[in-house]
């Protein structure tokens, strides 16, 4: 296989490849660190031909490219891509994600919120997370896309796979009737990344390097301000350094958060199933269904 590979890589970018390394993570593909003969180090993102992660392989250097040209979000250039393959600028990484990096990356994710639209929320073509489809029609109101295109659409998805028990649904369902007890309007759409979890989130010398693997689509910021606390991606030092920026408003920590986070929560449960359902079940308890 690596024959084949080395001779693909060298199709693509024009130069022999020294040594591949194969790199951890990967949802939609598996990823390997390739070494060039002309110096450079690049990441390799490889997939079957013709298959729908073939297909998501497009679509990440489709949303990384927008992300290159619309915002200044550091991410990493996209150098090729084929059927089955995407080839990619390496980024360095290995700095954690300390005190400074979080003021950083506050700083730059306060940036990339201020990017808007005035088409409402969704996107121009429908993206992947976690390899799983994502659907995003233009909506003029937050609180429909996110009731319709997020909680209910991926808690169906999750169901019908198995992994959701139909009891849940219902009342994830019900929920969903009274979101705007809690959800609100937001002034104006906001670009975000879509899965920002440390895995994601690169750095080195107390700086933000990069982000990787992108979601990406036009929403309420607080969606995924709340995604980077389910894994204690970023903490205090991020949320001071945001809200100096862009103050959140009232009730976030307290209600919204736990709201928000019902969609990746259901995302884990329609790809692992298990514990995750758990936490669908004490979210929805919490708000009284």
């Amino acid at each position: 296989m690596s024959t084949v590979l080395n001779s693909q890589i060298t199709a693509l970018v024009g130069a022999n490849v020294d040594q591949i390394i194969p790199l951890s993570g990967g949802c939609v593909g598996d990823v390997f660190q390739a070494e060039l003969s002309d110096g450079r180090t690049i990441v390799v993102k490889t997939a079957d031909p013709g298959t729908p992660a073939a297909q998501g392989l497009s679509i990440e250097a489709k949303m990384l490219q927008y992300q290159r040209n619309n915002s200044t979000l550091p991410v990493p250039d996209v150098l090729a891509v084929d059927d089955g393959m995407l080839l990619m600028s390496r980024l360095e990484n290995g700095g954690g994600l300390g005190t400074t990096v979080q003021e950083d990356a506050a700083s730059i994710v306060a940036q990339m919120h201020s990017i808007t639209t005035d088409q409402g929320y969704g996107f121009e073509f429908d993206t992947v997370i976690g390899g799983l489809h994502q659907p995003n029609p233009w909506t003029k109101r937050w609180l429909v896309f996110f009731r319709d295109q997020r909680l209910m659409y991926m808690g169906r998805n999750a169901e019908r796979m198995g992994r959701l028990p139909t009891s849940v649904l219902n009342r994830l369902n019900s929920f969903c009737d009274h979101l705007d007890r809690w959800i609100f309007e937001p002034n104006q759409p906001a670009l975000i990344h879509g899965d920002m979890w440390s895995g994601n989130v690169l750095s080195a010398h107390g700086r933000i390097t990069g982000f990787i693997d992108p979601a990406i689509y036009y929403a309420h910021p607080e969606i995924e301000l709340a995604f980077t606390t389910m894994f204690s991606t970023f903490g205090k030092p991020f949320f001071q350094a945001y809200q100096s920026i862009h103050p959140i408003e009232p009730g976030f920590f307290e209600e919204r958060l736990y709201i928000y986070n019902l969609y990746p929560l259901l995302v884990h449960v329609r790809l692992f199933g298990g514990s995750y359902v758990s936490s669908i079940d004490t979210t929805l308890k919490r708000f009284g269904f």
